[in-house]
This record gives C-alpha cells, sequence and structure tokens, in this order.
C-alpha cells in the first residue's frame, strides 16, 4: 500500500534532465496543480542518462522525462548503465521533438570546421549521441562523455569541447554567450520523437491512478503556460528556476517553448513517426546491431488517453 499525507496524496517522484519538459513541472507545483491530482510531486534533475536509467530501474524514480531513445537502448539491452536485470520501461507521454540544435564554439563556422575537435555527449550510445552522428555526417571528431545539458553547456562556455547538442532554452543561452548555431535537428531529422515520459511498465500497471494522475496534472499545467494572461507569470518562474535566462532569452524561450507547431506537444502525444526516426538511427550507429521492435512496442497510449479522455493515434 502507497503511503499518503494527512490529504490522501501520494509521493511521487519524477526525474528529468534540464530543458524545457521541467518547466511544466515547475510551474505545476508552483501552482498546486500536480497536488489537486493527489500527487506530491518531488522532481529531481538527473545529472546523466545511466543515473537515469538506475533510479527508474530501482524504483528510486517513478517516472523519467527522458529521451525515448534512452528506453529503446536499456530495452534492447544497449543501455550503458550496467543494471541488475532487464528492464520493462515504456512511454507513456510526448513531451517535444527534442528541439535539438548542434551549438559550437564561435571561431566554428561550419561543420566540416569540427574535424579533430572534442565533441560532448550525455552517453555514446544513447539518448541523442546519434542524432548528433547523424547531424556530423562523415565529419570526423573526438567523442567526449560530459552529461545532460545541462553539464554539457557549461563545459561547451567553459572551452572544454568545441561542440554539443543542446535542447531549448539551453541553446538560446550558448547562442547569447556567443556560441554558433550550426544546425537544427529538426531541420536535418523532419520527424523525430525526443523526451517522453518513461515508467516501469509492470509497476504502471499497480499503479494506473497514479500515472494518469501525473499525465493530466502535466497537460494542465502546459495549458496555464500557453494562457496569455498567465505569460508574465510563466516567464517569470522560468527565470526563477533557470537563472541563467536574463529578461530577452525568457521572452525567446516562452515563444520557442510553446509554439503550438513545434514547440512542447499540447495534446502530449507520441510522435510514431518520429519514434521511427529514432529507431532509424539506433539500426544506423548503434554499435551492437540487432532487429529492434515496432514504433508502438515502446509506447502504452492507454494511460494518456485515459487521463485525458484523447482518441488513439500518433502526434
Amino acid at each position: 500500500m502507497t503511503a499518503t499525507d494527512g490529504a490522501g496524496r501520494v509521493p511521487f517522484k519524477a526525474v528529468a534532465f534540464a530543458g524545457a519538459a521541467n518547466w511544466p513541472l515547475w510551474a505545476g507545483l508552483e501552482n498546486g496543480l500536480f497536488a489537486a491530482e493527489g500527487l506530491i510531486l518531488r522532481h529531481v534533475l538527473t545529472p546523466h542518462s545511466r543515473a537515469m536509467a538506475s533510479d527508474l530501474f530501482t524504483g528510486a524514480a517513478d517516472l523519467a522525462l527522458t529521451a525515448i531513445d534512452n528506453i529503446v537502448a536499456y530495452n534492447e539491452g544497449q543501455g550503458e548503465a550496467e543494471l541488475a536485470g532487464s528492464t520493462d520501461f515504456v512511454a507513456v507521454m510526448g513531451v517535444d521533438d527534442g528541439m535539438l540544435s548542434l551549438m559550437a564554439s564561435p571561431e566554428i563556422e561550419k561543420i566540416a570546421d569540427l574535424k579533430g575537435r572534442a565533441v560532448s555527449v550525455d552517453a555514446l550510445s544513447t539518448g541523442f549521441a546519434f542524432v548528433l552522428r547523424e547531424l556530423l555526417g562523415e565529419t570526423q571528431v573526438d567523442y567526449v562523455r560530459v552529461g545532460g545539458g545541462k553539464e554539457r553547456l557549461a563545459a561547451l562556455i567553459a572551452g572544454e569541447q568545441s561542440a554539443t547538442l543542446l535542447n531549448a532554452p539551453l541553446d538560446l543561452v550558448a547562442e547569447a554567450a556567443g556560441f554558433r548555431r550550426l544546425a537544427r535537428a529538426r531541420d536535418r531529422l523532419g520527424a523525430y520523437q525526443g523526451v517522453v515520459a518513461a515508467v516501469r511498465r509492470g509497476w504502471a500497471a499497480e499503479h494506473r491512478d497514479l500515472v494518469t494522475a501525473f499525465i493530466r496534472a502535466y497537460h494542465k499545467t502546459v495549458g496555464w503556460l500557453a494562457a496569455p494572461a498567465n505569460r508574465a507569470a510563466a516567464i517569470d518562474l522560468l527565470r526563477a528556476r533557470m537563472p541563467v535566462l536574463d529578461p530577452a532569452i525568457a521572452g525567446r524561450a516562452y515563444a520557442l517553448l510553446l509554439d503550438p507547431a513545434s514547440g512542447i506537444f499540447r495534446d502530449l502525444a507520441i510522435d510514431l513517426a518520429g519514434v521511427e526516426s529514432v529507431l532509424r538511427l539506433r539500426r544506423a550507429y548503434a554499435a551492437d546491431k540487432r532487429t529492434l521492435s515496432a514504433p508502438a512496442c515502446y509506447i502504452d497510449d492507454s494511460f494518456r488517453r485515459d487521463a485525458l479522455g484523447s482518441p488513439p493515434g500518433p502526434h
């Protein structure tokens, strides 16, 4: 039996990487939307995908906001963290297409200029590493494991590597500091599923009400952020949680993250064509070649449909 507080609310821990997916968590906590759904949300930033996978696998976290490529990799035995058994991770809602850009030092004018230079990744075989390899094409670089976007941004600014992939709004911070945007992933890849909410399939089957409550609260919070009347409060909250964003960057971030066409998914549906792009890159670049399952095998959309009353179908 899950312990509750005096109001019947249940503890619920979510881990996430630095980036756009956290904004609804912060706003939902600030405005009591997760509490209204019966959850005592604890939100923790993870330093890298290995820690994320370990926390989700052991139950130290109930849910992870992470790249769906991480879910595929660990379920297929291709993850970098050594876990004590097979995983049953599954994606239950979509957040964004990654909103990824290849950001480089000011002296780098084009991708070919990165030849022989150090480029940072979270992990070599999971997350967005294969997106980076696709963008780089034939350009040979030295890959360095650094960690999540926050850690990679710091290393880029410190001059420790010449380039990295950053998601929004971290890319805006790098750009404002004089770093160069060499490519946007969506311009080169087309459909791509980036961040999702992932859970353990077995645990979620036993705690369906908690998963659907999280999805409902997250969806309501995205709606709150997008409401024009809340724009100033939403930007203030973003700046409070991410002090590196000055007012000008925060305003740009608001428009970027809430763009109806390319920002945070309003319906939280997972893009099946985008998942197929993830699988295509994994088939092309993973050192451990194997037959991957169909996109639907890594997804359970029934939680989102139950939470939001949404019909089935891709984003």
